[in-house]
């Protein structure tokens, strides 16, 4: 039960931000049209889960956080056969 509170409130949390920043930021809308609204959506998705700064990985936006990760495990893994 335990980690569906934690998923619970991981989107909850997702879902604040969501609103915060784009549907009642301040420099957002009025919304003319759903499709306003849609399109909006899909820049913050994307802007969210690639380009945002975020502390827990040392202020590093998510995309470039795992290109480095990427490159550290290829580095990592044995070439060729040992």
């Amino acid at each position: 039960m335990t980690i569906y509170r934690s998923i619970n409130a991981l989107a909850e949390s997702t879902n604040s931000l969501y609103k915060a920043e784009l549907i009642y930021g301040p420099d957002q809308g009025p919304w003319k049209t759903i499709e306003d609204v849609e399109s909006a959506t899909l820049s913050w998705v994307h802007w969210f889960n690639t380009q945002r700064i975020h502390g827990y990985l040392n202020d590093v936006p998510p995309a470039e956080y795992e290109d480095a990760y990427r490159a550290e495990r290829r580095a990592e893994l044995p070439i060729g056969n040992q």
